[in-house]
């Protein structure tokens, strides 16, 4: 038990240091409608590397198991021996009744550089990772500061949902979705102040006035 605690130690060391000394590229979002609690972007095609589900009852852990791969994948255990920079968000999706008992289990993803779009390098076999194409979506997101743990991610998703309740988006949450809700997490572990998280459901919104009609610069 003490050999993997500790290489996963040394993973969130090594990602400390990656995000703080490389420029972040995040996935490209129009802000179509924002509110004092949440907003409604639209997120343009991008691609992922995904984990394979983890069921485990612990966001935190399965974040944590899913991330190992992934970073071992970015690090170049992939066909090609290629090194890929740093992105943010680091995403954990919950995925409903897939866990033990028909809990919830989780599913981890890297946001890919626009680089590596058109041609993915392809993960070593034993990782077990998949790339993700994303297409473009609308989706809508509440921001919470501090850290993302098993004990707050839930009720945050839970706010989000109670302020779409009660906006024009009501009723408007993605029943096509695979996924609950994510988590979205930009920071170090090891940056203490000022950190940003955020709680993402999907919107069936696409393609109405003020999401995929929206003429907004991307950010």
């Amino acid at each position: 038990m003490e050999k993997p605690r500790l290489m996963l130690m040394t993973v969130i060391h090594l990602l400390s240091f990656v995000a703080l000394c490389n420029a972040i590229e995040s996935p490209q979002y129009a802000v179509a409608h924002a509110e004092s609690d949440f907003e409604i972007r639209l997120y343009t095609e991008s691609m992922w590397m995904s984990a394979p589900v983890i069921k485990d009852l612990s966001f935190q852990k399965a974040t944590l198991s899913g991330f190992h791969r992934l970073f071992q994948y970015i690090q170049g255990a992939n066909l090609n021996w290629t090194r890929i920079e740093m992105t943010a968000p680091v995403l954990t999706s919950n995925v409903p009744e897939a866990g033990p008992l028909h809990s919830s289990a989780y599913v981890v993803r890297f946001y890919l550089p626009v680089k590596f779009h058109a041609d993915p390098p392809s993960p070593l076999p034993e990782l077990n990772l998949k790339s993700y194409k994303w297409d473009a979506h609308c989706v809508a997101v509440r921001k919470f500061s501090g850290f993302a743990k098993d004990d707050n991610i839930v009720e945050e998703a839970e706010k989000l949902a109670t302020s779409l309740s009660k906006s024009p988006w009501a009723n408007l949450t993605s029943r096509d979705s695979d996924y609950a809700y994510s988590i979205a997490q930009y920071d170090s572990p090891f940056q203490f102040i000022g950190r940003v998280n955020e709680v993402w459901t999907d919107v069936d919104a696409f393609g109405n006035d003020g999401c995929g009609s929206s003429e907004i610069a991307t950010y």
